[in-house]
């Protein structure tokens, strides 16, 4: 079940690189976030195994510049084996994005719904009568998160906010093509690239709702072994939100 209010964060970052997998040597950016780094940031300020972010635009609030660097990398991927950086390291060139600032404008997705887990309890009540703020919204206030959100690569950190009302997408419209929406997983856990095609950036605005949106809130929600030691880190972490939920 989709809940029909939205939330906005707005996200900027001195860099950010959303890395296109058709071309496989040296990185390029696409022009904007993409769906599933957008996402991935909303998920590094609130992660709950109840729902899913189910992201509905991106608003591009500044020109889009391109940058080029080089970049040290390593030819494989971390295993159980550990990596010599020496024998590994590789230059690259890099096409990257310099000084973004966007808008996630998202809601929850729920497939079952509990008295104990409804949105209000995340994004907070309906009208100007809500007595206090849901979950996510007092994190983002506070600058709360699990995990540091990065724009599309960890080393380009990134900073979130909630918007002032002021802002305002660039009037351009940028073609792009095809896109990757998101990684999408059975259920088996097994990952799959998923694009949606004839993308564009209309007037600063990326439409994210989108029949691989619907595709997208089927997925299964990964979740560690209720037993394992991250679970208990989480579930200790969330008692202690639902004590000041009800303050």
């Amino acid at each position: 079940m989709l809940d029909e209010r939205i939330v906005k964060v707005k996200v900027i970052g001195e860099y950010a690189c959303f890395t296109r997998p058709d071309l496989k040597v040296e990185r390029m950016t696409y022009p904007c976030m993409t769906p599933s780094a957008a996402r991935g940031v909303l998920d590094s300020i609130l992660w709950k195994p109840e729902f899913q972010w189910y992201v509905r635009r991106i608003l591009v609030l500044k020109p889009v510049k391109f940058y080029t660097i080089k970049r040290n990398e390593i030819n494989s991927k971390q295993g159980r084996n550990p990596i010599i950086i020496e024998e590994k390291r590789a230059q690259r060139n890099s096409v990257v994005l310099k000084d973004v600032a966007y808008i996630i404008e998202a809601s929850i997705y729920q497939k079952e719904q509990s008295d104990r887990n409804k949105p209000e309890k995340y994004i907070g009540k309906k009208g100007i009568d809500a007595d206090h703020d849901g979950i996510f919204i007092r994190r983002v206030k506070k600058g709360q998160c699990w995990r540091r959100p990065y724009l599309g690569t960890r080393e380009f950190s990134a900073e979130f906010m909630e918007p002032n009302g002021t802002e305002q997408p660039i009037k351009e419209t940028i073609p792009i093509g095809s896109m990757l929406f998101d990684i999408y997983y059975d259920k088996n856990g097994k990952p799959e690239p998923l694009f949606f095609y004839d993308v564009i950036i209309s007037d600063g605005v990326l439409n994210c709702e989108v029949p691989e949106n619907e595709k997208m809130m089927q997925s299964s929600h990964i979740r560690p072994p209720i037993d394992s030691e991250t679970s208990a880190v989480i579930y200790e972490f969330n008692q202690q939100e639902e004590k000041e939920a009800l303050i």
